[in-house]
């Protein structure tokens, strides 16, 4: 019985700190949103969702280089959506914020655009997290 107590307390606090990180998470993702002025290419910032991926230029994303700029470039968000074209899809890429070339960025400004990404990126996965636990749904036998 103790198992069964002890399994439902791990995934009761495994979803309440999903929930807690993911709340925290859009929180400060619509922050940046507005600090970055994005919403002169996305009125609603629920449609930012829509795409199917957001990227960067001009700054690394990394894991060991985050951050780092390359010279010369210019910082840009760029999202990537599909279009139907003759019958067949293409990506299409979107500009989203254009910030000039990353060798005058402010260090403040360049990190808010490299943790929008990111955060963005994550909340896409939660989605991704959402819709196959809802599919796995339709497999849940009754384990007892």
């Amino acid at each position: 019985m103790s198992s069964k107590i002890d399994r439902l307390k791990a995934l009761a606090n495994e979803i309440s700190s999903y929930e807690i990180e993911r709340k925290k998470n859009l929180k400060r993702l619509k922050e940046l949103f507005a600090q970055l002025k994005l919403s002169g290419k996305v009125m609603d910032f629920k449609e930012l969702f829509d795409f199917k991926a957001i990227n960067l230029s001009g700054i690394s994303l990394n894991q060991k280089t985050i951050g780092k700029i390359s010279e010369g470039k210019y910082a840009q968000i760029i999202a990537i959506t599909y279009i139907e074209e003759d019958g067949k899809k293409r990506a299409k890429n979107i500009s989203l914020g254009y910030f000039g070339r990353v060798e005058n960025l402010d260090e403040v400004l360049k990190d808010q655009i490299v943790e929008f990404i990111l955060r963005w990126r994550l909340e896409k996965s939660f989605m991704g997290v959402d819709r196959y636990r809802t599919l796995l749904k339709n497999f849940d036998r009754d384990e007892t």
